[in-house]
């Protein structure tokens, strides 16, 4: 999809002490350590994602 939006995202807290479902979409998102930034296709399904694990990452502004 060339030209398509891209979303930046760092995971700001650790998945230790919430679900194992919250741990699995920050892997599913990409993220493996704790500060990470991560380039995003903006779609539905991603926005959906980064929604449920908002206390745990920050969408960053270009």
């Amino acid at each position: 999809m060339a030209g398509s939006k891209r979303i930046r995202a760092k995971q700001v807290r650790s998945a230790i002490g919430f679900g194992e479902k919250q741990r699995a979409t920050l892997h599913g998102l990409g993220f493996r350590r704790l500060h990470q930034v991560v380039e995003l296709t903006d779609t539905p399904a991603v926005r959906g994602m980064l929604g449920k694990v908002s206390h745990l990452v920050v969408v960053l502004e270009d």
